[in-house]
């Protein structure tokens, strides 16, 4: 599963989970809590009536089948019609029950006129009450109807210090429950829109926190990819991804593993290079320490010579060697490149074809230039050190007597030898470092860095190398078109 719907299942939950303990909390403390207000309210109604109801307890107008002043009062009570908004609850009777009972417990009055007469010393509420004790009682009307209950809350009527009677006060839980029913579909309302909102929040963490991680997982495996030091071909790898803004510990990462980044791919680069160049340099110094051992014999003349050359020539290749690596260290440095003129094609690969002239001439080979000049915001000495090493590669593969052709076309310049070419196999590393095939003669006089200078200059101006095997010959063509001019 991924972390996404993990992270989201994971929050999802947790806020159900709280959100049903909640509810459930609400739900089971809804109906207690207004019965508890309820039965304040009675019990204030009691003892309130109890004070007014003393003064015709003490005159004996409690009688059966006698009217009162209080019993007068209450009696019509419920007669006048009532309009009343109780928040968003509309009430139109009273519900109120009042009945008064003697020191025995036998109802004198009651305002419904239902239990006149009755004997109520037994009920919980006026028993305790006449004991001087809090009375109160809940009775269901139908013993397995729990809507039908009703609640009773006593006070004494107290006559010259002594309780003479009891009023008692009821109403039925019915008129109640409308209120807790819409407390219940208030808070079951507010707990599904809280659910709802807490599975948007859920998804809009989820969604950021996921980007996030995703996009430094994208950095994380731009940086695994070959940076522009390691790769053969630089032009086709990625650009440095730039360290992702990021909130908080995100940010923090992030730039903690730019940082890696940068020590692991300097750390890398020193590495490969001194692998390659450790493996460069042994034959060299291999030769020359031969033929150094050798010189200290006594030998004949000739053979001093021929031991002299070598010891020259293996040294002139550790010099080229070493200047070519001086060369492609400072390319690999530069981002950007020293436009601030504009650059000939022409020009530059007539100054390198001059360069070379009088080695191709010793060779019998024959340099032909001819094309359509064009101009660009290029640096002229990098151009000319590109076709430089081109035609440095192109004469060592040329056979004697043969020609090499430099083709100008607008924002380009194609070179192509006689030469046996290179198997198609191998035509995908050439490029690399310190990577070189056999000349015509047998020998790897080159260094393997001529063609990674080129694709380097190449990448610094936006453009591009391509090699293919024409048969006879090989031909290298480089583009300076941007990528603008590509499109056109």
């Amino acid at each position: 599963m991924r972390l996404g719907l993990r992270l989201f299942f994971a929050f999802f939950l947790i806020n159900g989970l709280a959100a049903f303990f909640v509810l459930q909390v609400f739900m089971v403390e809804v109906k207690p809590s207004v019965r508890k207000v309820t039965e304040d309210t009675l019990v204030e109604t009691a003892y309130a009536l109890a004070a007014l109801a003393s003064a015709d307890m003490a005159g004996g107008q409690f009688q059966p089948g006698k009217s009162s002043a209080f019993s007068q009062q209450l009696s019509h009570y419920t007669d006048k019609p009532i309009q009343a908004w109780i928040w968003d609850s509309r009430k139109t009777h009273l519900d109120l029950r009042v009945t008064v009972t003697d020191a025995q417990g036998k109802v004198l009055f009651d305002s419904q006129g239902r239990d006149e007469g009755a004997d109520y010393s037994r009920w919980r509420d006026v028993y305790l009450t006449l004991r001087g004790e809090y009375g109160a009682r809940t009775t269901r009307a139908i013993k397995d109807d729990e809507s039908s209950s009703v609640m009773y809350v006593s006070a004494p009527i107290w006559v010259n210090g002594q309780i003479a009677g009891v009023l008692t006060t009821s109403k039925p839980s019915r008129s109640v429950q409308k209120i807790i029913d819409s407390a219940e579909r208030k808070i079951l309302r507010g707990g599904l829109l809280f659910v709802l909102i807490s599975a948007g929040v859920g998804c809009a963490v989820t969604w950021w926190f996921v980007v996030h991680v995703r996009r430094l997982r994208n950095y994380a495996q731009h940086v695994q990819a070959p940076t522009l030091h390691e790769s053969a071909h630089p032009e086709q790898a990625p650009p440095p991804l730039a360290v992702p803004a990021m909130p908080g510990e995100l940010g923090e990462l992030a730039q903690a593993m730019d940082n890696m980044r940068k020590r692991l791919e300097g750390r890398d680069y020193i590495e490969g290079y001194v692998r390659a160049l450790t493996h460069e340099l042994k034959s060299p110094v291999a030769a020359i320490r031969g033929a150094a051992e050798l010189l200290l014999e006594d030998l004949p003349a000739e053979d001093r010579q021929m031991f002299a050359q070598q010891v020259m020539d293996q040294s002139l290749r550790l010099q080229n060697l070493i200047d070519q690596l001086l060369q492609l260290s400072r390319l690999e440095q530069r981002q950007q490149l020293d436009a601030s003129h504009s650059c000939s094609l022409m020009q530059c690969a007539q100054q390198a074809t001059d360069a070379l002239r009088s080695q191709a001439a010793q060779r019998q080979i024959t340099l032909q230039l001819h094309g359509v000049d064009s101009t660009g915001p290029w640096e002229r000495g990098l151009v000319e050190l590109a076709i430089s090493n081109l035609l440095q590669n192109a004469l060592d593969f040329a056979p004697s007597g043969s020609s090499i052709d430099i083709a100008l076309k607008p924002h380009g310049i194609t070179i192509r030898d006689q030469g046996p070419g290179v198997p198609d196999a191998l035509l995908s590393r050439l490029g690399e470092r310190f990577f070189t095939t056999a000349r015509p003669n047998g020998e790897r006089s080159g260094t393997g860095l001529g063609l990674s200078i080129v694709t380097r200059i190449m990448h610094l101006h936006g453009g591009s190398m391509r090699i293919c095997n024409m048969a006879p010959g090989l031909a290298v063509t480089l583009d300076f078109s941007s990528p603008s001019q590509k499109m056109a």
